[in-house]
This record gives structure tokens, C-alpha cells and sequence, in this order.
């Protein structure tokens, strides 16, 4: 891979940058302004050797999710680099119902792969894409948050969000 466009845009929840290729498909994704972080989310032998900041496509779609139209995210493409299982694990998560999370060990048998609840937890981590691949919406049994990339508040907020709780003005 050769040149991609980086863009970070002002959301509820903080900064959120997003890395996209020369086809517009997000690569990475994620609420943060620091460009190294969210070009190494990217598999290393597929990380850009240029990145330019310019405006991407999904941009207005995060924009568009953040003021209420939460199915925005779900036809944006993406780029993601893993083994078969690690592919149909984010392609599964796109499915996930937003306000109808899943517990690891509920999208574990979603997989079909029921004792695989540590490896579900682990696509779940190298998501790069955040967001348009929603991880967020996969829970610890009994409802816990979990671990998230980007942070619990974040991941509490999408949730919120999602369930169609207001999201508190700071």
C-alpha cells in the first residue's frame, strides 16, 4: 500500500481520526488526533508508506451517526488485513444491532465457534477500523464493559447512544 488521507473531525466523545486509502475505504479508525497511533492499528505489511491529511469520504457519515442516523456507519467500506476467522469475526460484527449488543460468548456461537470466547475478545481488539466495524457492541457476560481501544467512557457513550439514551452537553 502506498497512499492513504487522514482526517480528524470534532465528535461528542472526543477527536476521532480516521485513515482511509486511496479507494476511500477506512483503514483505521478511532477517537484520538495522534496519527502515529491510528497508522499502527493498521497490519504492518499493509500500513501506508504516505499519509496525507485531506478529507476522507466516511467523514460525514461518523458525522451523520453522532446526530442520530446510527445505521450511517454500516455501508462505509473498509479495508482490514487479519487470518479467515479474524475476517468473518469484523464482518459479523457489522451485523451487530446497534443497542443490541452481544456478550463475548453470545457472538462467540454467532461465529459458530462457541469455546472461542478468548479469540472473539481478540477480533474484537485488532479491530482497526472502530466505529464502522462496531467492537463496541460486543460486552462481557453479565453486561460488563469490557476492554475497548479507545476507552469505557467512549465505549459507554456509544452504547448510551445506541440504547437512545441523551448524551449529556459538557
Amino acid at each position: 500500500m502506498t497512499d492513504a488521507i487522514i482526517q480528524t473531525i470534532d465528535t461528542p466523545d472526543g477527536p476521532f481520526t480516521i485513515l482511509s486509502d486511496a479507494d476511500a475505504r477506512v483503514l483505521a479508525s478511532g477517537w484520538t488526533d495522534d496519527v502515529d497511533r491510528m497508522v499502527g492499528r493498521v497490519r504492518a505489511t499493509e500500513r501506508p508508506t504516505t499519509v496525507t491529511r485531506g478529507e476522507t469520504d466516511a467523514a460525514a457519515t461518523v458525522l451523520a451517526y453522532y446526530a442520530g442516523d446510527l445505521d450511517a456507519i454500516d455501508e462505509v467500506p473498509v479495508a482490514q488485513f487479519g487470518t479467515p476467522m479474524q475476517l468473518a469475526g469484523w464482518q459479523a460484527l457489522r451485523r451487530i444491532t446497534p443497542g443490541r449488543p452481544l456478550t463475548y460468548a453470545e457472538f462467540a456461537v454467532e461465529l459458530g465457534s462457541p469455546n472461542a470466547v478468548r479469540a472473539v475478545a481478540s477480533i474484537c481488539a485488532r479491530n482497526a477500523p472502530a466505529l464502522f466495524v462496531p467492537c463496541h457492541r460486543v460486552l462481557r457476560t453479565g453486561g460488563a464493559l469490557g476492554g475497548f481501544a479507545w476507552g469505557l467512557d467512549v465505549k459507554r457513550s456509544l452504547l448510551d447512544r445506541e440504547a437512545g439514551v441523551p448524551a449529556l452537553l459538557a
